[in-house]
């Protein structure tokens, strides 16, 4: 009877196979799992931790939307006691009316406890610069573009789209205006008549904002508003900001401001993000936003 002899190589090959695909397998299984967990569970995110005396960094950038949580993120540092300034970084066109009052609002409550300083990057206009007037001090770069002190509101108009198609839209309203701005007909004078009225109302709230964080003469705002846009450079000379700096001049005053003495360490916020929006880079929350927002009047740079 012959007896078959297996190599002592073969029999090693095998069993390093069949370790890596065993390892293999555990890690392929435990990388799952933590995905899973992060999808389900939530988010990932941190806060630079700071020892001593610090300057908190609150950055308000891309499109305005309404966010509690950033208003929370703000008037949380008025109870810190480790943040002695506040720097307010903003690089944003505007946005929603309501969300930049808001954010204005917050920075304005901080301001009453602890010095708070808007630094501009590269736009801050609108809704940025409304945010910007609720801070102690404003820095904006040369070429900073600010100002734009306005309201917009458009609404699409498919109706002859629709009659193209073959569709036609049925409206049952409660109410004379319950679809002004709906995107199935032209919006009549009478109906632009009524949402100018809307308009100007929050273009006054937005003068009354400058006057009051600038304390500037309202009459002088509106001469400076309309919509205008202004570089860094032509602000200062209109008072619209107080100085020209960058962001490390920005903390460094903001610091000088509330005493600290040194190099001042910063505390920054890093919103938590879920694992689908660290995959995308970016955050949903806007995108989602921005659907439930279909018609809005904004302070935005068109």
């Amino acid at each position: 009877m012959m007896t078959a002899v297996i190599p002592v190589s073969d029999t090693r090959r095998r069993n390093f196979v069949f370790l890596v695909l065993f390892f293999g397998a555990i890690m392929v299984t435990g990388a799952a799992f933590l995905l899973y967990t992060f999808w389900v569970f939530g988010s990932v995110g941190d806060r630079t931790i700071a020892i001593g005396d610090a300057v908190a960094v609150v950055d308000i950038v891309g499109e305005i939307y309404y966010d509690r949580a950033k208003v929370d993120e703000i008037e949380d540092y008025i109870d810190d006691d480790r943040v002695k300034a506040v720097v307010v970084f903003i690089n944003s066109p505007g946005g929603g009316v309501a969300a930049s009052q808001a954010l204005y609002h917050a920075v304005a409550r901080v301001r009453q406890f602890k010095p708070v300083v808007a630094s501009m990057a590269s736009v801050a206009a609108s809704g940025g610069y409304y945010v910007a007037c609720g801070a102690d001090s404003i820095m904006a770069e040369e070429g900073t573009l600010t100002g734009s002190i306005g309201v917009i509101a458009s609404f699409l108009n498919t109706e002859e789209l629709y009659h193209k198609i073959g569709l036609d839209v049925t409206v049952i309203k409660s109410g004379r205006w319950k679809d002004v701005g709906s995107p199935h007909r032209e919006i009549t004078p009478v109906e632009q008549e009524y949402l100018s009225t809307i308009l100007d109302s929050s273009y006054q709230q937005f003068l009354e904002a400058v006057a009051d964080g600038r304390r500037i003469p309202l009459d002088e705002v509106r001469e400076l508003a309309e919509g205008r846009l202004y570089t860094g450079a032509q602000a200062l000379d209109a008072g619209l900001v107080d100085r020209l700096g960058s962001y490390r001049d920005a903390v460094d005053l903001a610091a000088a401001m509330g005493g600290i003495k040194g190099e001042p360490r910063v505390i920054r916020h890093r919103p938590r993000r879920s694992l689908l929006e660290r995959i995308l880079g970016q955050s949903l929350s806007p995108v989602l936003e921005n659907r439930r927002e279909r018609v809005s009047l904004k302070y935005i740079i068109p």
